[in-house]
């Protein structure tokens, strides 16, 4: 059973740059970043930003997407939480990049499946509000 329920999501941010004027395959990187802000009332708010960029020619095609979500929360560890609430956001991240990067008329990109257990991406942060 899952500690954390979503009650909400958004895209905050969209930054799309598409200046290649080439048809050759290109080599992308991808860059996350993931933290979690937590309340006294059993509720928290997480953020993801998800980067995608050529690996030779960033400044020609770069997308980035940051997303919020808010979630209800039973009393767990935070590290139980935070792996949750990720892999419940990661999905509709992984989707709109789809989702664009389709629409733009390119070779769609799709971001693997991630495995949170085995990624450095842990920003635990804890709001006494």
């Amino acid at each position: 059973m899952l500690n954390a329920k979503l009650k909400g999501y958004r895209a905050d941010e969209i930054t799309f740059v598409n200046k290649r004027t080439t048809a050759k395959p290109m080599e992308i990187q991808t860059k996350y970043s993931y933290s979690v802000k937590y309340t006294n009332t059993g509720t928290c708010r997480s953020e993801m930003t998800v980067e995608v960029l050529e690996k030779n020619d960033p400044q020609n095609f770069n997308l980035k997407v940051v997303m919020s979500g808010v979630f209800e929360f039973q009393e767990a560890p935070r590290e139980v939480l935070h792996k949750e609430t990720f892999n419940t956001l990661f999905p509709y991240v992984r989707s709109l990049i789809t989702t664009i990067t389709a629409n733009a008329g390119i070779m769609p990109i799709i971001l693997p499946l991630m495995d949170i257990e085995n990624q450095s991406i842990y920003k635990i942060e804890k709001n006494n509000q």
